[in-house]
């Protein structure tokens, strides 16, 4: 057996073109199997270069005009060692780089993949919230873990299971994604769009809210702001009329725009940088921006104060309706009569306590006779707790009723008193 120092100098025999069909094919077959030297490998309608080069190397005679030749492996390791003494696995890492070994790959890949699911379902979500079961079983269903582990980027659930651990502990309090970034991976840009961290976060905490897995900005914008994290706190508002406030700097400029009956919109920024004072204030809060225009084009400076959600509630609006709570008052919501706007409705009222304002089944068979003209109910149904009689009357009737629609009854209740009104007085 030649040494160490033969083996690498010794001129190879089988870097011709000739070899070259036959020992790719040998390489794919070693590689799928780890190794195994039992198997065969064929070269398909080769030319005469070709067939007279397996024919030195077999001792065996082909046909010229073979439609296909086929070598044992173990024959083509022995043919090798004889002429190089060093056997087929390591001739052909000397031609091509080391050989990969396809089934321990695929074992350690599972491997991985198991430990990955394992750690997942060892954080507390697990156990109470099935919101998180769905979303781990979904993206070990669709591929989503699979390929995170063949690109060796397995470590990202583990980071997206920290953040919803940290949000879920958090919950309530604000945070700049680029803060959560960093506290949860040190990098302030991992939660970014397109990358695989903030694409795990996002369908788990759209599976959270009840939304729909984001496909815009906007879109991925809601979901952050449905778990109080802020894709930038210029961009979360809160729009508002008449409300009375107190304190420098915003406190000042919401007490302007009161007096003057004017809308404000209000920053995410302002509020945490200036945060203002709400003493007692009654509050109402519309879920359409064309109920509080007409507020103000018709009352003014006299109408009730309002806040507006703008569809989905911002962090804005609940930093701002979070003010209100604390100084003593009270919010008073009402939204549209379709499934997505009681969702809204019930978390408003869950969240900060607020009273239905014209949200009873009562109401919502007013807004029915009020026009014969109504969009169809789509969506899952929600659950109406303040008056369980409003969910079974919209299911019987199958249509929705839009706020703007009911807005009469609405600025009728909001010219009873201006903007200085308490929550005592209600």
């Amino acid at each position: 057996m030649p040494n160490a120092a033969t083996k690498t100098t010794m001129p190879n025999p089988y870097q011709g073109p000739e070899y070259r069909r036959l020992l790719e094919g040998a390489r794919r077959s070693l590689e799928r199997t780890g190794g195994d030297l039992g198997g065969s490998v064929s070269v398909s309608r080769p030319d005469d270069a070709e067939r007279k080069a397996i024919i030195g190397l077999t001792g065996q005679y082909r046909d010229a005009g073979a439609a296909r030749i086929t070598v044992r492996l173990a024959d083509l390791d022995t043919a090798v060692r004889e002429a190089t003494g060093v056997g087929l696995p390591e001739l052909l890492a000397r031609l091509g780089g080391p050989l990969c070994d396809r089934p321990a790959e695929r074992g350690a890949r599972a491997a991985a993949r198991d430990a990955a699911i394992r750690a997942a379902q060892a954080s507390p979500l697990h156990a109470r919230c099935g919101w998180y079961r769905d979303w781990l079983a979904d993206i070990g269903r669709d591929g989503t873990l699979t390929r995170l582990v063949n690109q060796e980027e397995q470590a990202r659930l583990g980071q997206a299971v920290r953040v919803l651990e940290h949000l879920d502990r958090r919950a309530g309090a604000p945070v700049l994604l680029p803060a959560l970034a960093a506290e949860i991976t040190g990098d302030t840009k991992a939660l970014d769009h397109g990358t695989a961290l903030s694409t795990l976060v996002l369908r788990a905490l759209a599976a959270r809210a009840g939304l729909a897995r984001p496909g815009t900005a906007a879109g991925r914008r809601d979901v952050w702001e449905a778990s109080d994290v802020v894709t930038s706190d210029l961009a979360s508002q809160v729009l508002v009329l008449n409300l009375p406030a107190r304190g420098r700097g915003l406190g000042r400029w919401l007490a302007g725009a009161a007096r003057l009956g004017v809308p404000f919109r209000v920053t995410l920024h302002q509020l945490m940088t200036l945060p203002p004072e709400i003493p007692g204030a009654l509050v109402h809060v519309c879920e359409n921006p064309a109920v509080l225009r007409r507020a103000a084009a018709e009352l003014g400076a006299g109408s009730a104060p309002l806040l507006c959600t703008e569809g989905r509630p911002s962090t804005a609006f609940h930093q701002l309706a979070d003010a209100v709570v604390r100084g003593g008052g009270q919010l008073r919501y009402h939204g549209d009569f379709d499934w997505p706007g009681l969702a809204i409705a019930g978390s408003v009222m869950g969240r900060h306590r607020a009273r239905p304002w014209r949200m009873g089944a009562a109401d919502y068979r007013a807004g029915l006779r009020a026009g014969a003209d109504h969009v169809r109910l789509t969506g899952p149904p929600q659950p109406t707790p303040w008056d369980p009689g409003l969910a079974t009357a919209m299911a019987a009737a199958g249509r929705a009723v839009y706020e703007e629609s009911v807005a009469d009854a609405l600025i009728a209740d909001l010219s009873g008193g201006g903007p200085g009104r308490s929550a005592r007085r209600r």
